[in-house]
């Protein structure tokens, strides 16, 4: 490992007003880079490849800061081969919602996507069987996990062989216990569950990728609490919805974003049951809230 810093020219290509509060991330996680090796066993990046993809949501917020227009973009890493959007059953309870959140980022990004559902020991009523069903149905590859009797580890372990694959979820879902089952020798530490909010604690501080294979490396990340993905538009969102795809070029305006519009397909659908309500329940908050900044 190799400690490195940015060549000037890159911090004066990104040089940005003071009045933005945040910057992208020049060099991230997952960059292939060129460098120049110094005397003392340090490095310089002189260059950033270009990116195959990458994950991106807005940048947070900071604390009593007040804000003019879009936030800046926070990339989480690049060149991705799978991106695994983990949830749990309960501790912390299963929220569709943020699943749906984390789906549209994904689905902006152009990167393959699998759910993992986690904890499904917790789950003694199967109550997470309706919400397995609908993703599958809808096209994502979903998977029940448990750590505890190893569920669903092994399928998990078959999709990460020779991909580079990041994990993304919640604080608390268990993104560590799922890596700790899978390759024991990493020993990552793993969180509690909070008592008073249902919320994880975050355990993993920085997004770190490691080697758990020859050509098989995992990209494990620090629970978040926001997700806004970044760049969308309201006409556009509907796009980022898979299970739209089959109405939204039926709509009667090409600009339609499916709330009110007379000669909505997507409306159409939803009351004739094709499409979830729950789905598009989510589609309209993130539609409500999309030029703003949302915290859960």
């Amino acid at each position: 490992m190799i400690r490195c810093s940015l060549k000037g020219k890159f911090k004066k290509e990104f040089n940005l007003k003071k009045d933005k509060l945040y910057k992208t991330d020049i060099a991230v996680v997952g960059d292939f880079v060129n460098y120049e090796l110094n005397d003392d066993g340090t490095g310089v990046i002189d260059e950033i490849k270009k990116r195959e993809n990458y994950l991106s949501r807005k940048a947070p917020k900071i604390k009593g800061a007040s804000y003019r227009g879009e936030r800046l973009e926070q990339i989480v890493a690049s060149n991705i081969d799978n991106l695994f959007i983990i949830s749990s059953a309960l501790e912390p309870a299963f929220n569709n919602k943020v699943i749906d959140r984390f789906l549209v980022a994904g689905e902006s990004s152009h990167v393959p996507i699998t759910i993992i559902i986690n904890k499904i020991d917790l789950d003694r009523d199967n109550l997470i069987d309706s919400w397995v069903n609908l993703y599958k149905q809808i096209g994502y590859e979903t998977i029940r996990t448990s750590a505890v009797t190893g569920e669903g580890i092994g399928t998990v372990k078959d999709l990460l062989l020779n991909k580079k694959t990041l994990f993304w979820g919640q604080s608390g879902v268990g993104k560590s216990s799922i890596f700790n089952k899978i390759f024991p020798g990493l020993d990552l530490n793993v969180g509690e569950i909070s008592t008073y909010s249902d919320k994880g604690k975050h355990t993993t501080v920085t997004t770190n990728m490691i080697k758990v294979e020859e050509n098989t490396f995992v990209i494990d990340t620090p629970g978040i609490r926001e997700i806004a993905p970044y760049g969308i538009k309201k006409k556009d969102l509907g796009h980022y919805f898979l299970d739209f795809t089959d109405y939204i070029y039926d709509c009667r305006f090409n600009t339609c974003t499916h709330q009110h519009e007379p000669g909505c397909a997507v409306i159409g659908a939803v009351k004739n049951n094709y499409i979830s309500k729950y789905r598009y329940e989510s589609y309209l908050r993130i539609l409500e809230t999309i030029e703003e900044d949302i915290i859960f």
